[in-house]
């Protein structure tokens, strides 16, 4: 079975300027991420 890399094919959009951030004490953009390993959890208020 051979094997697609899409490693640097498809760039993520930097986050909104209106997000909320918890735990940090400045907004975060994609720049400051890139080369980590990131969890996000996505939540609402229902």
């Amino acid at each position: 079975m051979a094997t697609q890399s899409f490693a640097g094919t498809v760039n993520a959009p930097d986050f909104p300027a209106s997000v909320e951030w918890l735990n940090t004490d400045r907004p975060l953009s994609m720049a400051d991420l890139r080369g980590k390993v990131v969890v996000m959890d996505f939540w609402t208020y229902c």
